[in-house]
């Protein structure tokens, strides 16, 4: 009846995305999340609620619903199940070695650096205050300081004297998830931009997405664009390394693989073993886009090309307030400005609650350049409004 039973671990907008591909290919989808009516769980078959760090409900969940693939969509799952669940023949895509890894900024960062020699800034691990401020003998001010576990850049910030470290180890463990209280503090490089290199892992070898440029605030992404122009020695450079730590952590799927590109240089920066936000851009820009990718990888269907239509950009859709009654507005103001040759589409993620800087929607967009692109995309993410339902 169904071409397979997927279990989503998390269910925001990413989620959403990843299962509307699956459903358009027959998949049974099981859409898990800490809190009901998450985006991907309007689009699935079943729904199920629990903190996926909760080690007992997720191997309850499993064993109700016998999925044949486990798909983590959050970083914040307890992963010593899913190690436990893929030695006992559940499939973990794209594999729990890379879930494992990448929960936790200090995992990926030194597997990358001291066991596959990758160039990365330099970098130092705190676990208090004062281990932050220490740090700075080895990195060097200005730092940045990051919770080595988070999403979207939240609790990250820059510090550019001893005193500003503290704070900023405050304010990254105000916004880390979790409960383990430790923070990345890492050489701040001075970059020409950075990219996002979406790196799909198959059975038959490993493909690559043109690179996405971003734009980041407060720590999280504002606008994506695809393709970067970066030097074709970086490019190159940022392939073979995206393709070695790709290679070593295994599995099948998509990983968002993100560098700073200064020069002919890639420095590594990151890693998520799924479509990454920053990604949302191939929604417009490319075929398939990287939900599609993702799900063909993990399938093992075949991937003949990835076309590129165009310079594409996205932009965030922000919510002001807190509220548990709203309604967006100006969604038609926003695809009135399309035009031949200039598409201009939506995606709202009708997430149940609106916080304040909360990722709400995207607007995506399509034109002749990149910085077309990115001011089209940009007006019209600001034509949509969440406003209080009376």
């Amino acid at each position: 009846m169904y071409l397979a039973t997927l279990m989503l671990l998390g269910s925001g907008e990413l989620g959403r995305e990843f299962a509307i591909a699956a459903k358009r290919l027959g998949c049974r989808v099981i859409a898990c999340d800490r809190y009901p009516g998450a985006p991907a769980m309007q689009c699935a078959d079943a729904a199920e609620v629990f903190s996926m760090l909760d080690g007992a409900a997720l191997r309850a969940a499993v064993d109700r619903h016998r999925p044949d693939v486990i798909v983590p969509e959050i970083e914040a799952i307890d992963t010593g199940t899913l190690a436990e669940l893929e030695e006992q023949g559940w499939r973990v895509a794209p594999s729990a070695k890379a879930a494992q890894l990448t929960m936790n900024r200090d995992g990926i960062r030194d597997f990358a650096a001291r066991e596959l020699g990758l160039v990365t800034s330099r970098y130092r691990f705190a676990d208090s205050r004062e281990q932050a401020v220490a740090a700075l003998a080895t990195v060097g001010l200005p730092c940045v300081v990051k919770p080595v576990m988070s999403s979207s850049g939240k609790g990250q910030s820059t510090a550019r004297s001893e005193e500003e470290v503290g704070a900023a180890w405050d304010h990254a463990v105000a916004n880390m998830r979790g409960d383990r209280p430790s923070v990345i503090v890492e050489e701040f490089i001075r970059f020409d931009s950075e990219i996002t290199l979406l790196t799909v892992a198959t059975g038959a070898g490993i493909l690559f997405c043109p690179p996405i440029g971003h734009r980041q605030e407060a720590g999280d992404y504002r606008e994506s664009w695809q393709p970067a122009a970066i030097p074709e020695a970086a490019l190159r450079s940022a392939q073979a390394q995206a393709a070695r730590v790709v290679a070593a952590l295994g599995g099948h799927g998509l990983f968002g693989v993100e560098f700073f590109i200064r020069g002919p240089q890639a420095i590594f920066s990151e890693l998520s073993p799924r479509p990454h936000d920053t990604g949302m851009v191939t929604l417009i820009s490319q075929a398939p886009n990287e939900f599609e990718l993702h799900l063909r990888a993990i399938l093992g269907l075949p991937i003949p090309a990835i076309e590129l239509a165009g310079p594409s950009a996205s932009a965030v859709i922000l919510a002001e307030g807190e509220s548990d009654a709203f309604a967006y507005e100006g969604a038609g103001e926003a695809l009135a400005l399309g035009g031949p040759g200039r598409p201009v589409d939506l995606r709202l993620f009708a997430k149940p609650r609106a916080l304040p800087g909360r990722r709400m929607g995207v607007a995506l967009a399509r034109s002749d350049t990149i910085e077309d692109a990115v001011a089209l995309a940009r007006r019209a993410a600001a034509k949509v409004r969440i406003v209080d339902r009376p």
